[in-house]
């Protein structure tokens, strides 16, 4: 298998950049991971980068069940940050999204509000549920699926690495196998809050790499971007 990827990160219209972004490729097996540092509390890129870190260091191929190992090592990267806290005194936090691929199986994990969009069989077969009372307001049928980037509760999440209760992973085991061009989006709230889904999908299929496909997102939503908006971050995954 070959994996074809893709990383773009940017501070958007803020000062600094508080994303984080990684992976690592063995063989068959891959881990890709997005991390989004919470723009409300102190040292954002700090927290982000340790989660991203936390997880992209600790990743090697065939590690066995990869549902267990996410977890794991999600709640090893909140024990990390909460480290932080206690060492700095100031309070980090950070969302995550993360992707294992061991030959043809998929699994992934996030806690927060970060996104993953799977494409299989040219269709958009998941996306992962935000952590975020905006999304439970969609769930409860009080705004839309495309309210929720505007909804004033957007940025309030329910669950965040950095918190000593509420950190938890949503963890999902995909049931098909996954193969030749199928792909992999992962992404910061500063980048889905531009673009619809079904605009995901478009791209993908117009697309002959990972990069051609972020680009497309990229070109599709500048002009939307305002002068103070959120970091964004993108990684695309093509697999062949």
């Amino acid at each position: 298998m070959i994996f074809d990827v893709f990383e773009y990160s940017n501070k958007g219209g803020r000062s600094y950049n508080e994303d984080a972004v990684g992976h690592k490729i063995e063989g068959n097996s891959a881990l890709f991971v997005v991390a989004d540092g919470l723009g409300g509390h102190s040292l954002g890129e700090v927290a982000s980068a340790c989660v991203r870190d936390t997880l992209v260091s600790g990743w090697e191929a065939g590690q066995g069940d990869r549902a267990d190992w996410l977890t794991e090592q999600i709640t090893k990267a909140n024990e990390n940050v909460l480290k932080l806290r206690e060492e700095r005194g100031k309070v980090l936090k950070s969302t995550v999204v993360a992707l294992s691929i061991d030959d043809d199986k998929a699994v992934w994990a996030h806690s927060g509000d970060s996104r993953l969009y799977c494409i299989h069989n040219d269709m958009i077969s998941a996306i992962t549920d935000d952590h975020s009372v905006a999304f439970k307001k969609f769930k409860a049928g009080e705004i839309t699926r495309d309210e929720i980037a505007t909804d004033e509760d957007q940025s309030s999440l329910l669950r965040v690495i950095g918190n000593e209760e509420r950190f938890e992973p949503q963890v999902c085991v995909f049931e098909e196998p996954v193969g030749r061009d199928d792909a992999f989006l992962l992404c910061s709230d500063g980048a889905w809050e531009l673009f619809k889904d079904e605009e995901v999908l478009i791209d993908y299929l117009k697309s002959e790499n990972a990069r051609s496909w972020a680009e497309r997102l990229l070109v599709r939503i500048i002009d939307r971007i305002e002068p103070d908006h959120d970091n964004l971050t993108i990684l695309t995954v093509m697999l062949r």
